[in-house]
């Protein structure tokens, strides 16, 4: 039984709960607790946790007594554990109501082939059901699931490297530190090219984030753990003063949430040069600010099509970026591949220099948004998709790319623009008269010259056939 075939039978089990109305979200939270239980016997990691509450004493309980036990289990691990247990279990009560469907979901568990699963890595198997919810639209959990395609590919551009501290400041289910960590485990015979003083910064410092959603923390916790990751992941808000702590990386990747703070406030960070209600833009300050100052510090971020041309503060912070920060490349990404339909957003890429001002000479974008496909579960965004995008990125010199969605504008022509970024798309065969889209202001110039033109002849016209009358 392959990993994908385990995984449809765990999202199939969300059925029995439906009678106790748990939601999807819920059940994938709930899942993640027996499943941890079941994962540690599996691959022998169960001395951090009591005898008295791992799998093999579970699994003999039965109904009232199970789910009375089950609740126990639960406390004890949230309060009286350490480490890394108690931060997965601290504060969850269970959404399960119904003994028999406990039971059903723990026996089910049990019964599956973790011979299997195994061989092809749990972690894997976990994601596999992060991913799968989602995709369902009833769980609401795709927005802050980002394509595996597209994580895969800004971690491969960007290469972190071993003994680099990477970092992502809203980080989901942990899904970018992840593929860092399988990056750099593959270029690396999986660490055993490593001494044990740097496979121990690898485990335990070189991956770390931060995430607001309680739960959402839980399963990144648990998501790390299966891929033998310790970094810290921490609890919080990355825009309040608790963000500070998050600098010093040397990688950043990240798709941090869309959207304004409630009510319009401005971020709680007293730091922040340009402090705005717009999230994304005080993400963006923080993300080049926490990088190192060394020259070599990057980051790849996706961020929607108004951070590229907000007005104000927008302007502001993409000159700042810009003075700080060598911003090379800008991918437009297509529509249709997050949860919103219609979002427009893109991935940009920057290396942190050692000055504070004039590192960007010149912006490369490359539209993969325009004369694409629609993307959506029937078709969906795949690797070969980008293959025109590496090719343009990684070429040793950009400017000799014969490629009409790859494109350049000099420092000087954004400054003209009023420091806009929303640059680089190319024409749309899908619009019809596209030149008198294009500018409007000229082709109404034109509609008037044709029109004065008109009137001329008209009274021309009109002159002559007065002249004939008085001839007459």
């Amino acid at each position: 039984m392959t990993n994908q075939e385990i995984v449809a039978k765990l999202w199939n089990l969300c059925n029995v709960l439906r009678d106790d109305g748990i939601t999807y979200h819920q059940y994938v939270t709930e899942l993640t607790y027996i499943l941890f239980l079941k994962m540690a016997k599996e691959t022998g990691t169960e001395s951090q946790i009591p005898a008295d509450y791992r799998w093999d004493v579970l699994v003999k309980k039965q109904g009232v007594e199970l789910k009375r036990f089950y609740n126990e289990l639960l406390n004890h691990l949230g309060e009286e554990c350490s480490g890394r247990i108690r931060e997965i279990y601290a504060g969850f009560r269970s959404n399960i109501d119904e003994p028999k469907n406990l039971e059903k979901i723990i026996t089910s568990i049990d019964a599956l082939d973790w011979y299997s699963a195994k061989e092809e890595g749990l972690g894997n198997l976990y994601e596999g059901l992060l991913e799968k919810n989602a995709n369902e639209k009833k769980s609401g959990a795709g927005q802050y699931f980002t394509p595996r395609v597209l994580i895969n590919i800004m971690t491969r551009l960007i290469a972190p490297q071993p003994g680099e501290r990477c970092n992502d400041p809203a980080c989901g289910t942990f899904g970018f530190m992840i593929a860092a960590d399988r990056y750099v485990k593959d270029q690396t015979d999986k660490l055993y090219d490593l001494s044990l003083e740097e496979q121990e910064f690898q485990k335990n410092q070189a991956f770390s984030g931060c995430e607001l959603v309680h739960d959402t923390h839980r399963l990144a916790l648990m998501n790390a753990m299966l891929h033998d990751i310790e970094g810290k992941i921490l609890l919080g808000d990355t825009l309040s003063n608790q963000g500070k702590v998050l600098n010093d990386f040397d990688v950043v990747l990240t798709n941090p949430p869309f959207g304004t703070k409630k009510g319009g406030e401005r971020s709680t960070r007293d730091d922040l040069t340009y402090p705005s209600s717009n999230k994304q833009l005080n993400f963006l300050q923080h993300i080049y600010r926490s990088l190192k100052t060394n020259g070599k510090a990057r980051a790849a971020v996706v961020l929607p099509d108004n951070v590229l041309f907000a007005d104000g503060d927008g302007a502001s912070i993409r000159a700042d970026l810009m003075d700080k920060c060598n911003l090379h490349t800008i991918l437009r990404l297509p529509t249709g591949i997050f949860y919103a339909q219609g979002v427009k957003t893109n991935v940009l890429f920057f290396t942190r220099g050692r000055a504070e001002k004039n590192n960007t000479k010149e912006v490369w974008f490359y539209d993969l948004r325009t004369n694409m496909p629609s993307f959506g579960k029937t078709n969906e965004l795949k690797e070969e998709h980008f293959e025109g995008f590496i090719k343009a990125y990684t070429a040793a010199d950009r400017s000799k790319i014969a490629d009409e969605r790859f494109s350049c504008f000099t420092r000087e022509q954004i400054q003209d623009k009023n420091n806009s970024l929303d640059l680089g798309l190319i024409r749309d065969d899908s619009i019809l008269d596209y030149d008198d889209l294009e500018d409007p202001i000229e082709s109404g110039e034109a509609v008037i010259a044709k029109l004065e033109e008109a009137v001329d002849l008209i009274q021309s016209v009109v002159k002559e056939l007065r002249s004939l009358e008085v001839s007459k």
